[in-house]
């Protein structure tokens, strides 16, 4: 669900394996975020592995539904889960990148107080009560939570320039994924929490930047995104990470 700017990886790569070994056998995966381009494509690839045990996909017209606009959905979504718990996998695959009438910034004089606010809120804010309500349900052994972040949300990576809301509020997710890895360790030792860059992927968000031309198949993004999370350890918890694993800057 979340586009970039254009990355120079190919559109096509060696075949990446689709299953998640580290995961205990009968694992129970989320998706956030299920009726996008990503988020469908892992709902997708989790229901064909006959290691997962149950797969939860949920969006704005699910039940229960989630809805950022409305953010006492997600503590409503979080309560209805519960007795499902525990998650060994959680996946937020929402984001942001343009609306109709707010395309992203080149200048600074095009920096508007609304549009601002509502990538804060869809971007940041609503991962964040995501966070709060759905980490504690990870299992305590063996879990990852993996949120949808961009490689345009590194402060040390930024060359370029624009681009001034997504970049900010993804670059406090960011801050926000790193900070409750921290305090989740203390309860959960085995949980893992990582900010993922799933690099330019063909939706109908990166459509207005290349994303058709230069973007990669969303299954073939997910099943790389797949390895590149089976691969993380508790010490890893934390990570800043793009799809095939390589670590980012901050």
């Amino acid at each position: 669900m979340t586009a970039q700017q254009p990355d120079p990886s190919p559109q096509a790569g060696p075949p990446v394996h689709s299953a998640m070994p580290s995961l205990p056998d009968g694992y129970r995966a989320l998706v956030i975020g299920a009726s996008g381009a990503i988020g469908s494509a892992f709902v997708a690839q989790l229901q064909a592995d006959p290691r997962c045990a149950a797969v939860v996909g949920l969006h704005r017209g699910s039940v229960p539904a989630i809805d950022f606009e409305h953010s006492s959905s997600v503590a409503a979504a979080a309560a209805a889960l519960s007795g499902r718990s525990p998650w060994h996998l959680i996946v937020v695959a929402t984001g942001r990148l343009h609306a109709p009438l707010a395309m992203p910034e080149k200048r600074l004089a095009d920096i508007d107080a609304a549009a601002l606010e509502a990538l804060l809120r869809i971007n940041t804010v609503g991962p964040a009560l995501l966070l709060r309500h759905l980490a504690p349900q990870l299992d305590r052994q063996r879990s990852v939570m993996a949120l949808l972040s961009a490689k345009v949300g590194s402060i040390g990576d930024n060359r370029l320039g624009g681009w001034y809301g997504y970049r900010a509020s993804k670059a406090a997710l960011n801050m926000l994924i790193k900070t409750a890895a921290i305090e989740l360790r203390r309860t959960h030792p085995g949980a893992v929490l990582a900010a993922l860059h799933p690099g330019t992927v063909r939706s109908a968000l990166s459509r207005p930047f290349r994303g058709d031309e230069i973007g990669r198949d969303p299954a073939a993004a997910v099943a790389q995104m797949r390895a590149a999370l089976d691969a993380l350890q508790p010490e890893d918890s934390g990570s800043f990470l793009a799809y095939d694993g390589e670590r980012l800057p901050w």
